[in-house]
C-alpha cells in the first residue's frame, strides 16, 4: 500500500521545520490547480482542437472570482438563496478559499507529524475538488437520491477523514515525510483518467475493471489472481449499486452493443 501512494521505507527527512514553507507552497499551488489546469488547456487550444475558454478569458474569470465570490455569497445569503453563484465563484468559495486557509496555517506552525499531516491535506483537496465539481448535481428529493447525492456524501466523509488525518499529523509525534517515487500515483492518476475517458463509450463494466487493474500496476507487490478476482467482485457491486440502488444514470455496456 506504501508503494502504491508513493511512499518509500526509507529516506524520512529529518528536519520537519524546513519542510514548511515549501510545504505550504505546494498547497498553494494545490489551491490554484484547477485555475492554472484550465489555462494550460486554454493554451493548448491555440494548436489542438480543445474546445473551452481562452486562457486570458480563463485568468479573467478566475481573478474576477476570487475577489467576488464572497461578497456574491452574501448577496445570495441575503436575496434569500434566489440567486444562483457561478461555477468560478463556487470554486473559490468551495476549493480555493479553504486550501489558501490551509496554506496559511502550514506557514505558520510546524506539523509534528509530516506524513500525516500532508497526506490528510490531500484528502481533504480531493474531497473539496469532489464537492464543487458535484455543485451543480441535483440533490435529493425526499428520500429519492439524486446524481449529485453520493458524490457530495462521499466527499464530506473524505473531507472529514482528511481533516482528521491532518489534525493528528499537526498535534502528535509522527513519521516525517518520507522519500518519494511516482509509479503509485502515475498508475493511480491514469486509471482515474482512464475510467474518465471510457465510462461513456465502453460502459461501466468494462471501464471499471480496467481502471482497476491499471492502479494495480502501481505496486510491485501485486498479485494477479487475487487482483482480478477482487477486480471483478468490485466491479459487479459497481454495476448493482450505482445503476439500480442509487438510480446513477451510468451505462454499463459498450455503446457499440447497444447501437
Amino acid at each position: 500500500m506504501a508503494d502504491t501512494t508513493g511512499q518509500l521505507s526509507g529516506g524520512a527527512a529529518t528536519v520537519p521545520s524546513a519542510r514548511s514553507t515549501t510545504g505550504a507552497l505546494i498547497i498553494l499551488v494545490l489551491a490554484f490547480a484547477p485555475q492554472i489546469i484550465e489555462m494550460l488547456i486554454g493554451f493548448a487550444g491555440f494548436f489542438l482542437p480543445v474546445s473551452g475558454r481562452g486562457p486570458i478569458q480563463a485568468l479573467t474569470a478566475h481573478a474576477s472570482a476570487l475577489g467576488a465570490a464572497l461578497p456574491s455569497l452574501a448577496q445570495q445569503y441575503a436575496a434569500g438563496g434566489k440567486t444562483s453563484l457561478g461555477s468560478d465563484n463556487l470554486l473559490a468559495l468551495i476549493y480555493t478559499y479553504p486550501l489558501l486557509a490551509v496554506a496559511l496555517f502550514t506557514l505558520l506552525v510546524r506539523p509534528r507529524a509530516p506524513q500525516d499531516y500532508f497526506g490528510g491535506v490531500v484528502l481533504m483537496a480531493i474531497a473539496l475538488f469532489a464537492l464543487w465539481a458535484s455543485s451543480d448535481l441535483q440533490g435529493m428529493r425526499g428520500f429519492s437520491f439524486g446524481a449529485g447525492t453520493a458524490p457530495r456524501m462521499f466527499g464530506l466523509l473524505l473531507l472529514a477523514l482528511g481533516a482528521a488525518v491532518a489534525a493528528i499529523g499537526a498535534l502528535t509525534p509522527g513519521p516525517q515525510l518520507a522519500a518519494y517515487h511516482w509509479r503509485g500515483p502515475l498508475f493511480v492518476s491514469l486509471a482515474i483518467l482512464t475510467f474518465a475517458v471510457s465510462i461513456r463509450p465502453l460502459g461501466l463494466l468494462i471501464a471499471g475493471l480496467a481502471s482497476f487493474l491499471i492502479a494495480a500496476i502501481g505496486s510491485p507487490e501485486t498479485r494477479w489472481r487475487e487482483t482480478l478476482i477482487v477486480g471483478v467482485c468490485l466491479t459487479g457491486g459497481c454495476a448493482v449499486l450505482f445503476p439500480y440502488i442509487l438510480g446513477l444514470p451510468m451505462p454499463l455496456w459498450p455503446r457499440f452493443l447497444l447501437q
